[in-house]
C-alpha cells in the first residue's frame, strides 16, 4: 500500500525552498506572492510540447487555445486536431490543457505535494505551451495559484492596483489596465506563489511550458457548513 509523505509543518518544506509550511501560511497564504527558486528541479523532462499537443487533441481532455492577434483576443476550445496545432505561427497564442493530473501519473503525485494547504478545494492542474511572446493577457484570478515553470522561460509581473475594469467583449478576463509594481523571470523548476485577486501577466521568454496548480475559494455552502 502506498503511504503518503508527511512533513512536519514547523520544518522546512522541500517545495518552500528555507520556508517551513507553518512561515508560509502565516507569511504569504492569501497575503503576498512567493517566489521560490528551483522548487522542482526534475520537472522539465515530465511533460513535452508534443506530448501536451497529443493531450489537447484527445476527446475527453478540456483544452483551449488563446490567441492573440491584431489587437483583438481570441479563444477556442478542443479538441484540436494536429494539423491545426502543426500550423500556429511561431509567436501570439497559448495552448493551455486542463485536468493533466488525470492523464500523467506524475501530475497526480505532483498534487500530493501541496497538501500543506489547509482548508483549500484543491482544483487540478494545468500546463500551457507558448511561443515566445505568447501568453493570455494580464488578469487576476478568485484563488490561490501555484505557478511551475516547466521548460523554458517566462517573465511574469504583478501589480497590487484596485484597477480591475476588464476589456470589454473580450472572450477572456483581459484587465484593460495593467501597471505592474514587480517583476520575475522564471527558469525550469522555479515556482511562483500568487493570492487571489492579485492582478498579474506572464510572458513567453522562450518556447516554454508552465504549470499551474489552483485552489479555489470555499463556496458559501462549505463556509457555513464549517461554521456550524
Amino acid at each position: 500500500m502506498k503511504t503518503q509523505r508527511k512533513v512536519s509543518a514547523s520544518r522546512p518544506h522541500p517545495l518552500l525552498g528555507g520556508l517551513s509550511a507553518e512561515a508560509f501560511l502565516r507569511q504569504y497564504w492569501q497575503k503576498h506572492p512567493l517566489l521560490i527558486r528551483a522548487a522542482l528541479p526534475g520537472i522539465e523532462g515530465r511533460l513535452d510540447p508534443a506530448g501536451l499537443k497529443r493531450l489537447a487533441a484527445r476527446e475527453e481532455a478540456e483544452s483551449r487555445l488563446v490567441r492573440h492577434q491584431r489587437g483583438r483576443w481570441r479563444l477556442d476550445h478542443g479538441p484540436f486536431a494536429r494539423e491545426v496545432l502543426r500550423a500556429l505561427p511561431g509567436r501570439g497564442w497559448s495552448l493551455l490543457v486542463s485536468g493533466v493530473n488525470h492523464w500523467l501519473p506524475y501530475a497526480d503525485r505532483l498534487l500530493g505535494e501541496f497538501d500543506f494547504i489547509p482548508h483549500a478545494r484543491l482544483d487540478d492542474v494545468m500546463v500551457s505551451l507558448a511561443p515566445p511572446g505568447g501568453g493570455v493577457g494580464p488578469h487576476f484570478d478568485s484563488y490561490d495559484v501555484f505557478l511551475i515553470q516547466g521548460r523554458g522561460t517566462r517573465r511574469w509581473e504583478v501589480s497590487d492596483q484596485d484597477d480591475l475594469e476588464l476589456v470589454a467583449d473580450a472572450p477572456l478576463r483581459i484587465l484593460k489596465r495593467f501597471t505592474p509594481t514587480q517583476s520575475w523571470v522564471l527558469e525550469p523548476g522555479d515556482m511562483l506563489y500568487l493570492p487571489p485577486r492579485l492582478a498579474h501577466n506572464g510572458v513567453a521568454l522562450s518556447e516554454c511550458m508552465t504549470w499551474s496548480i489552483g485552489f479555489r475559494a470555499p463556496t458559501h455552502q462549505e463556509i457555513a457548513t464549517a461554521f456550524l
